[in-house]
C-alpha cells in the first residue's frame, strides 16, 4: 500500500525524536497488553494491524503519536470483528473516537517459485492498493538473494483477513548506490523480501 506510512528511504523529516521513557501515559502499556491478547486469541493478526495503521486517514496518521496510532488500529478492529460498537466505545471515551478508514480487497500470493543463495533477483514494480510488506524504495531494483529466511503468512491476504499460505522470505542484498543513486554513501543494505514480490531477472 503506497501510503504516507511508508517512510523508508525518504528524507526531510528531520532527527528520530526518542523519548527519554518508552511510555509517557499508564494507558499505553495496557493498550499493549490489550493487542497483544487479541493477537493471542486469533481476534486479528499483525498484518491486519499494521494495515489498520495505514488506513487512518493522511493528517491523523501525521498528528498521531505512536501509541495513538496503535490505539486507532486496536479499537478499528475491535469495531470491525465485532466486539464493540462505535458508540460504545465513544461513550466510554465521552467524545468521538476516530476511526480507520474501510478495508479494501486484499490478493492471494503469487504462483510459487523459488530462488538460490546468490542468484540475482529483480522486485516486482507492483503498487498495490491494500496491505504489502515491500517498501516502497525497492521497488524495481535489483540484488542478489543471500539467505532464505523462515516462512510466514502472505501478508497481502493475511492483512485482509484471507487465508495466507505461508510463504519463504528472502534476504535480499542491495546496494545502496543502486537505490539512492549518489545520494548516498556507498554500502550494502539487506531487505527481507517475500516469495511473491520476487522475479528471475529477465523475467517481467
Amino acid at each position: 500500500m503506497d501510503g504516507l506510512h511508508d517512510l523508508g528511504g525518504k528524507q526531510g523529516f528531520g532527527r528520530v525524536a526518542y523519548p527519554e521513557r518508552p511510555h509517557d501515559e499508564t494507558w499505553e502499556p495496557a493498550l499493549r497488553a490489550l493487542s497483544a491478547c487479541a493477537v493471542r486469541g486469533h481476534i486479528y493478526n499483525m498484518d491486519e494491524f499494521r494495515h489498520a495503521i495505514e488506513r487512518m486517514a493522511p493528517r491523523h496518521y501525521l498528528t498521531a503519536a505512536y501509541f495513538e496510532r496503535h490505539l486507532t488500529a486496536v479499537a478499528t478492529l475491535l469495531v470491525e470483528k465485532g466486539l464493540v460498537t462505535r458508540e460504545e466505545l465513544e461513550i466510554l471515551a465521552g467524545g468521538g473516537v476516530p476511526l480507520a478508514g474501510p478495508i479494501g480487497p486484499g490478493r492471494p500470493p503469487a504462483p510459487p517459485q523459488s530462488f538460490a543463495v546468490g542468484e540475482t533477483v529483480r522486485v516486482k514494480t507492483e503498487y498495490v492498493s491494500g496491505h504489502v510488506r515491500l517498501p516502497a524504495y525497492i521497488r524495481g531494483k535489483t540484488g542478489v538473494v543471500v539467505a532464505i529466511t523462515p516462512a510466514y503468512p502472505f501478508p497481502d491476504a493475511a492483512g485482509h483477513g484471507m487465508q495466507a499460505p505461508m510463504e519463504p522470505t528472502y534476504d535480499v542484498r542491495f546496494r545502496s548506490r543502486d537505490l539512492w543513486a549518489d545520494t548516498c554513501d556507498d554500502a550494502m543494505n539487506h531487505v527481507g523480501v517475500f516469495q511473491s514480490y520476487l522475479e528471475k531477472v529477465g523475467e517481467g
